[in-house]
């Protein structure tokens, strides 16, 4: 049996689709991933210790903690070595300015790996979107190769670049498919690293 273009196509986004960019979760009927979306985090989901001290807000102001949060939040430095930074940081403090310094490194953390995952999720938006655009030429265009393909009169040659063109864009598109179900899971990886290294800051102050 000779499946059409359109079909072939249908099929592959349905596949496709089917998965992460219909799993949409929560307020957003576009969300593609399977995760929820939940566009920012509080403090309060990662910090358990009082209150942070109105200075904690200047940690960008702080030469060391600017150049060590960014440091911490790269995934690509393992968390135990991120964690053991922490310590070390810890470390150089003195009994006083303990608790005000690793408040500020809170939510230095904070601020910057919330403003990280919030901009991961818009990104995902806009990719699930060139999908969704995407899949809708796909089917288009393979309609229009089978309505060519109908025709007894049909130029041959062109109707061969045109299906070859419509099957690099189909393979494209299950690429980009298959490239969204691990970048749905960045938010979470970071949310996860952010408990970590606040975690960690915590049992600091308590061993102290």
């Amino acid at each position: 049996m000779r499946w059409t273009a359109l079909f072939i196509v249908a099929l592959t986004i349905t596949a496709n689709l089917g998965g992460p960019m219909l799993a949409a979760q929560g307020d957003d009927p576009n969300w593609p991933c399977i995760q929820r979306k939940v566009p920012e985090l509080s403090l309060g989901q990662i910090w358990n210790g009082p209150a942070l001290p109105e200075a904690a807000a200047d940690w960008a102001k702080d030469a060391t903690l600017h150049a060590l949060v960014p440091e911490l939040a790269a995934r690509r430095l393992p968390l135990p070595e991120a964690q053991q930074k922490i310590r070390l940081f810890a470390a150089t403090l003195s009994e006083g300015e303990r608790k005000e310094r690793m408040a500020m490194l809170v939510e230095g953390l904070f601020d910057h790996m919330n403003g990280e995952r919030s901009q991961v999720i818009s990104g995902i938006g806009r990719y699930a979107r060139g999908q969704r655009d995407m899949a809708a030429f796909l089917r288009h265009e393979a309609s229009e190769v089978d309505a060519l393909r109908a025709k007894p009169d049909a130029d041959q040659l062109a109707l061969d670049r045109r299906n070859e063109t419509l099957i690099f864009r189909t393979r494209i598109f299950q690429e980009r498919a298959q490239s969204l179900t691990y970048v749905c899971e960045v938010p979470t990886l970071i949310e996860q690293r952010l408990y970590a290294l606040v975690r960690t800051i915590t049992e600091v102050l308590e061993a102290k």
